[in-house]
């Protein structure tokens, strides 16, 4: 889909502020281009991997592994094997030799005095009783016969780095008119020198970064930690190797449910989504004997408790219900086992509330499914749910094969009564490199304040949940291209296109999940503000949307 204008949806929130216009920067026309190749620092830093799913338990498991302030490491290099502990902002940025396109500076200097081996030079007949003066002439004019005109723009050059290269990064960015202490303006200028492969820049700006962030400080300067390693692996070319090798080195299973739940807790966006869904299918199934959810994200299961519960209370008894549960065998090791423990615990939880229940484990990637896996029964009201989840399912932008638009054409053909869609509000899909970078910025920047709020800066808590639960999405979002590129958010208008192009239309959620929500928001700062447009519900920070809530039939 075309990333335009047009394809963003009115704000809900009458008096956001204005976002970043992607025009104002400046960026290739190959947003899909491979990443630079850079030799990074063997001391860089480890970011680690993301999980959305949520344990409803809470938290108690022992912390072996404690990550004390400012201790996060994330290596950089193409074999990115082992989680190390070096501190963000004690790292050095070694920079390259050879950079492409450009060589060192240093090594321009040694090729010219290498050149004076065996050549005229070196046959001349000069004498130490010549005059200095004069040899210099000599040499010149030698230089001028062999290189012609253009050695005067050789010189100019030399001087021109010799003089960069003197310079101090704060006078050096001083002298392009970079403000200092502005951590969010050097970011995204460090983005541009990235994107344009600007090794002089990219040297002089990521040592100051560094000095600025800190995992225990102010919100922009935790997400600034990440983002900055975000770069550094985009450099490197080694941010599709962090991200698989981050896959085995999650903290124990025990302790992600315990730092998942933090997150789960600490601000409303997985309840929000939770609720509104479940309203969203509670409203679609009244009446319905046989209900059939496909999940296809289903984590831990906690979001189908509280709908179980309120089926149970159904006047007349409750339906009969069944829950196929689609996973990626990543996920089981947060729960220490496979989708059969959510079946269990479903179970039990239908059995407490006297809810007839069957469970269905399909243990396969959501862009791997196909009709056959899902079982679709005659006489069952069938409702679908994507909760965080479609934006991880490639589309046309990833490969021919489209599987977004293939599996929403899928669930289509199954008729389902409903189809309730969770997700957050940002731009990430198809812009290009400076643009996705500011947009991150700007969204995890509300993230983290609103996180914030909650938990004290130097809490260990929740520097692991930010490190476990948040920052490989950065990571993997900065560094990755193609298909390795997993996170690809879209805002509301370009998936309500899709949905529609699939043939669903707009189910406007009741004014009972309104209602519900904002009793929820109750409980959190005044600072979470909900807006409904069209019958679609917008959870946002101040004036930033941050997660939309929508269903469709």
């Amino acid at each position: 889909m075309a990333d335009t204008p047009t394809s963003r949806m009115m704000h809900p929130f009458s008096n956001m502020q204005q976002r970043q216009n992607p025009n104002q920067f400046q960026y290739s026309a190959n947003p899909q281009r491979p990443c630079h190749t850079y030799q990074s620092s063997p001391d860089t830093h480890v970011v680690p991997q993301h999980h959305y799913s949520l344990n409803s338990h809470s938290p108690d498991a022992s912390y072996e592994n404690q990550v004390t302030q400012n201790k996060y490491a994330l290596d950089s290099s193409a074999k990115a094997d082992c989680m190390r502990h070096d501190s963000p902002s004690s790292n050095s940025f070694t920079p390259p030799s050879v950079r492409s396109g450009s060589g060192s500076p240093l090594s321009q200097d040694d090729s010219h005095s290498d050149s004076t081996n065996g050549s005229p030079v070196s046959a001349s007949c000069v004498t130490v009783t010549e005059d200095p003066t004069d040899l210099k002439q000599k040499l010149k004019d030698l230089e001028a016969a062999m290189l012609g005109p253009d050695s005067e723009i050789v010189n100019s050059l030399e001087s021109s780095v010799a003089n960069k290269l003197s310079l101090e990064p704060e006078k050096w960015m001083q002298q392009k008119g970079i403000p200092r202490g502005n951590l969010k303006e050097l970011l995204i200028t460090c983005a541009i020198a990235v994107e344009e492969n600007n090794g002089l820049a990219i040297d002089m700006m990521v040592p100051e970064l560094r000095k600025m962030v800190a995992v225990s400080g102010e919100p922009l300067e935790r997400l600034g930690a990440y983002m900055v390693e975000g770069l550094v692996a985009r450099l490197a070319s080694s941010g599709h190797s962090i991200y698989k090798a981050l896959k085995c080195k999650e903290p124990k299973g025990s302790d992600l449910l315990s730092y998942m739940h933090f997150l789960y807790e600490a601000c409303p966006y997985f309840k929000f989504g939770y609720m509104s869904a479940n309203g969203a299918i509670a409203e679609a199934v009244k009446g319905e004997d046989r209900i059939h959810i496909i999940d296809f994200h289903i984590s831990q299961g906690a979001q189908w408790i509280s709908l179980l519960q309120a089926l149970a209370a159904r006047p007349g008894g409750p339906p009969t219900v069944r829950i196929t549960g689609i996973d990626d065998s990543v996920s089981a090791y947060a729960r220490g086992g496979g989708l059969e423990l959510v079946g269990r615990r479903l179970s039990h939880i239908a059995g407490l509330y006297k809810v007839p229940f069957e469970f269905c484990s399909l243990a396969i990637a959501g862009d791997e499914v196909e009709e056959r896996h899902l079982g679709v029964r005659a006489g069952e009201a069938l409702a679908v749910n994507f909760t965080l989840e479609l934006h991880h399912i490639p589309d046309e932008t990833v490969s021919t094969a489209n599987h977004r638009d293939r599996i929403l054409r899928l669930v289509k053909s199954l008729s389902p009564k409903v189809l309730t869609l969770v997700e957050q509000e940002s731009n990430t899909n198809t812009a290009p490199f400076v643009p996705r970078f500011a947009e991150t910025l700007d969204y995890y920047t509300a993230i983290f304040e609103s996180i914030d709020l909650t938990l004290p800066r130097d809490d260990k808590e929740r520097i692991n949940m930010e490190q476990h639960c948040l920052a490989r999405e950065i990571v993997n979002l900065v560094a990755c291209e193609g298909a390795e590129r997993v996170e690809r958010h879209e805002v509301f208008g370009k998936w309500k296109a899709r949905l529609m192009m699939a043939g669903f239309r707009p189910s406007l959620l009741s004014s009972l999940v309104n209602a519900t929500i904002r009793t929820l928001l109750q409980s959190y700062s005044v600072d979470y503000k909900l807006a409904e447009t069209d019958g679609v519900l917008y959870l946002g920070w101040k004036n930033r949307p941050l997660v939309v809530s929508s269903a469709w039939h």
